[in-house]
């Protein structure tokens, strides 16, 4: 049964950038000799180029998202971006006369690979599950004030919608959540809807939600996913975002 979380619509103005399975033995009998079991393959440990790879790949991230300023391409009129998460793959579409700022701000970094190997950290069941801090904490440094102008509320944060969070007027930078609940009361607020999912919504009912909202924003800024994966080892990420072509 939905419900609206009152108490809770206050909080989405947040920092924006800161804001076994068991093994069983067959007992059946057989006159056979038994099969001798092939011996896996051990596991090999990254090689120096493995390493010099994922470092290359690290800092050509860090080269693409480093000045917020140059990532203002104008999105497509409309456009889908498959979210790949921990729990199964979601998809939106993103409507840019809903909210042409924040859908431009979105399709950038989407784009870019800002949103990949995202932690989830806000999961409140029955409101909205957040995310936008990114793991890498020398990005958060320079998104945190990267902040773009509001848009008019056109559309309602009903159920399934893509929204930005905010900090207050004019504050909207790289968080977003995604309302899991009819929260129409944000409207007045202020919040203006980017676009919807169209599919995969039963992987929002798989996500976790045993974390609520103990990560702490400030820490995830500064320690990025090093603190998250720390200290929260059950939590969902986003794998991945990219724009369907």
């Amino acid at each position: 049964m939905k419900r609206i979380l009152l108490p809770l619509l206050a909080s989405l103005f947040v920092f924006a950038a800161c804001s076994p399975s068991e093994t069983s033995e067959n007992n059946a009998s057989s006159k056979t000799a038994e099969t001798p079991k092939t011996a896996e393959t051990p596991k090999t440990a990254p090689t120096a180029d493995d390493k010099k790879v994922d470092v290359q790949a690290e800092n050509d991230l860090i080269a693409k998202l480093i000045n917020p300023a140059a990532l203002n391409d104008t999105a497509p009129a409309k456009f889908v971006v498959l979210v790949k998460t921990t729990k199964g793959d979601m998809r939106f579409e993103l409507d840019r006369a809903w909210a042409p700022k924040g859908v431009d701000r979105f399709y950038n970094l989407v784009k870019n690979g800002y949103y990949n190997d995202i932690g989830l950290f806000r999961m409140v069941q029955g409101f909205v599950i957040q995310f936008g801090i990114h793991g890498k904490p020398v990005l958060n440094d320079v998104w945190r004030d990267a902040t773009i102008e509001d848009d008019p509320v056109t559309q309602s944060n009903v159920e399934g919608t893509l929204t930005f969070a905010t900090s207050g007027p004019n504050s909207r930078t790289t968080q977003l959540f995604i309302n899991v609940n009819d929260n129409v009361p944000l409207d007045k607020m202020g919040f203006s809807p980017l676009g919807k999912i169209i599919s995969g919504q039963d992987v929002l009912e798989k996500l976790n939600y045993e974390y609520a909202e103990r990560p702490n924003q400030m820490k995830i800024q500064t320690k990025g996913n090093e603190y998250l994966k720390a200290n929260f080892p059950n939590l969902d990420y986003i794998i991945s975002m990219s724009v369907e072509e």
